[in-house]
C-alpha cells in the first residue's frame, strides 16, 4: 500500500495567450490532451461553462474534467487570461508532464506550482 493516498498538482498560471484561455473547444481540447499526458482515464467528457459573468474581472471558462482516479478543475479567466488549475488523483503522476502541456497550449508568461501528497490523519 502507497505512503499517500493522493497527489495534488495546484497551479496558478498568469498571463496566457487570451484567445487560446477564451476558446471553450481550444479547452476542452486541451483537457484531454492532459488525460493523456499524465496517465489517466476520463470519466466522461470535459464540462467547459462559462461562469462569473455578474463580475468582469473573474467570469471566465470552468473545465471540470472527471478522471477515474479523481478530477481535474480549472477556471480561466477572460479579462487577464489567468489560469487556476487542481489536478487531484490517487494515482500518482508527473507534475512536470502537466505543466510542460499548459506552456505549449497557453503560453503563459508564469507558473507558480504546489505539488501536495495527501494522507488522511490516522487514528
Amino acid at each position: 500500500m502507497a505512503d499517500y493516498w493522493g497527489y495534488h498538482l495546484i497551479l496558478d498560471v498568469a498571463g496566457c495567450d487570451k484567445n487560446r484561455a477564451t476558446d471553450p473547444e481550444h479547452i476542452r481540447a486541451f483537457a484531454k490532451a492532459l488525460v493523456k499526458e499524465i496517465d489517466m482515464i476520463p470519466y466522461g467528457e470535459p464540462q467547459v461553462v462559462h461562469f462569473a459573468d455578474h463580475c468582469d474581472e473573474k467570469a471566465g471558462w470552468t473545465l471540470i474534467q472527471l478522471i477515474e482516479t479523481s478530477n481535474i478543475m480549472a477556471h480561466f479567466i477572460d479579462a487577464n487570461g489567468d489560469v487556476y488549475m487542481d489536478i487531484f488523483s490517487c494515482k500518482p503522476f508527473e507534475a512536470e508532464g502537466a505543466i510542460d502541456l499548459i506552456k505549449k497550449w497557453f503560453e503563459p508568461q508564469h507558473i507558480s506550482s504546489h505539488y501536495l501528497t495527501r494522507k488522511a490523519r490516522q487514528y
